[in-house]
């Protein structure tokens, strides 16, 4: 498969294969769904939205215009929708609206489903699109991710496990102390992965509807809810036909974050039975990109529940997903899983387990030199001039005499205490002894007693 290079936020490129656009459907069959079921989408639609037009209706459920104007014609020619009058010269600019009869198989089809929106797309299709925009296509070259980790003081031990265990696709265990950087790292992981693919806005799954686009996790291209995107250019469905399947959308590789509030019961379809409708979980709209697991250990949940409930994905890449009715069935787990702690991995979870999360990697605190690297940078970026007595000071009195272990975050926290200071006495923030000591006075817990 041919590659193609993609800008990243660092300015290098990473090479991965073109992403697939999914076909314009021309019939039913391609559709994967039934001739009833988009029927009755249609007659949903009108009921709840009231009078469209057929460029709006097109819109709405995102399918090209020939299509939805054969199913109105069907629709009229049963009496179940009506043309009211026009708003120009063809079918698209046609007032539909239902008949008395359109609205009582309206009703019937909304106490079903109260879905209305985007045809979904059948699980089978939605399977294949996965695989074909797998991220296990996805590839990053040693001075890519020294590139993307500039931002980050971090030794060659780190970069060099970090580019294998990216490419690997699979698992990620990141531990340490907390405060060294474990969170941003993994979200500059996601951000290196880089590319776009297409997710459908919802799944039909056995005559259920399982919505997936989620606007926190999938940003598409534009910036904008495409919802509303759609609806505002709905013309030029009919003067430019679109490339791929408006029913996917294109978004951004999906990053998904997860902390201390996950749950087992949010790691599968959440059911509401006003809507009857599924809400995807987590790992499902992580697809294609990066779910990470912050502070693990933290959950209302033990540790060896939550592994428990992945030993499948982890190995096989496929999870089972459970429908009200009872019925399994199988999903991609196609992500980059990145766990994050700052306990004891051995206290977390056995070996068993470990040996299913492929790269694990200690994330220590910096030593001198790198904590005065970070030191300047954290200067540079409040405009304070850089003073190495002012380290040496902090390591002699605050970390020397207490026995306080240097961390990564902790010039950056001082160094906001400083200027917080500097802004109540209407001075300016410099690395004094005075400014440098009132700043870890109020930064570090134990140092009243110390003192």
């Amino acid at each position: 498969m041919s590659s193609a290079p993609v800008i990243t936020p660092y300015g290098r490129s990473l090479a991965h294969p073109d992403s697939p656009e999914p076909p314009v459907p021309e019939s039913v069959r391609d559709t994967g769904l039934t001739e009833e079921f988009l029927i009755d989408l249609l007659l949903k639609t009108l009921y709840v939205q009231g009078v469209r037009t057929g460029r709006q209706l097109t819109a709405a459920v995102r399918l090209p215009f020939t299509f939805v104007d054969d199913r109105l014609l069907s629709l009229q020619q049963r009496r179940l929708v009506e043309v009211l009058g026009t708003s120009g010269p063809n079918r698209g600019s046609y007032l539909f609206d239902l008949t008395g009869a359109g609205r009582d198989r309206a009703r019937e089809a909304l106490a079903a489903s109260q879905y209305v929106g985007p045809a979904p797309v059948p699980l089978v299709q939605y399977r294949t699109w996965v695989d074909k925009q797998t991220i296990r296509n996805v590839h990053v070259t040693r001075d890519v991710v020294r590139e993307g980790f500039q931002n980050m003081v971090l030794s060659d031990a780190v970069h060099d496990v970090l580019g294998p265990s990216i490419n690997s696709a699979k698992s990620l265990f990141l531990y340490g102390a907390p405060g060294n950087g474990k969170t941003m790292i993994a979200e500059t992981i996601s951000r290196l992965l880089g590319g776009d693919i297409f997710i459908p806005f919802a799944v039909e799954v056995e005559g259920q509807m399982l919505l997936l686009y989620d606007p926190v996790y999938h940003h598409a291209e534009s910036g904008l809810n495409p919802m509303e995107e759609e609806g505002e250019a709905d013309e030029g469905w009919l003067k430019s036909p679109p490339s791929w399947d408006q029913r996917y959308v294109k978004v951004r590789r999906p990053v998904v974050l997860t902390g201390g509030e996950l749950t087992l019961d949010q790691l599968d379809l959440q059911y509401d039975t006003y809507t009857k409708m599924y809400q995807a979980p987590f790992q499902l709209k992580a697809n294609g990109g990066v779910l990470i697991l912050d502070d693990f250990g933290r959950q209302r949940v033990p540790p060896k529940d939550l592994l428990n409930r992945w030993i499948v994905p982890l190995e096989k890449r496929i999870d089972f997903l459970t429908l009200h009715t009872g019925g399994k069935f199988p999903v991609p787990f196609d992500c980059l899983l990145i766990i994050s702690t700052n306990l004891e991995p051995s206290h977390l979870v056995e070996e068993a387990f470990m040996r299913r999360i492929h790269y694990k990697i200690q994330i220590e605190g910096p030593n001198s030199e790198q904590y005065a690297e970070i030191f300047d940078r954290c200067c540079a970026e409040r405009g304070i001039e850089f003073d190495q007595a002012a380290v040496d000071h902090i390591y002699r009195k605050w970390y020397g005499q207490r026995g306080i272990h240097p961390r990564a975050c902790h010039p950056r926290d001082i160094l906001d205490h400083l200027v917080d200071i500097a802004r109540f006495y209407e001075g300016r923030p410099e690395l004094n002894f005075d400014m440098v000591d009132r700043a870890c006075r109020s930064y570090f817990l134990d140092d009243s007693r110390k003192e």
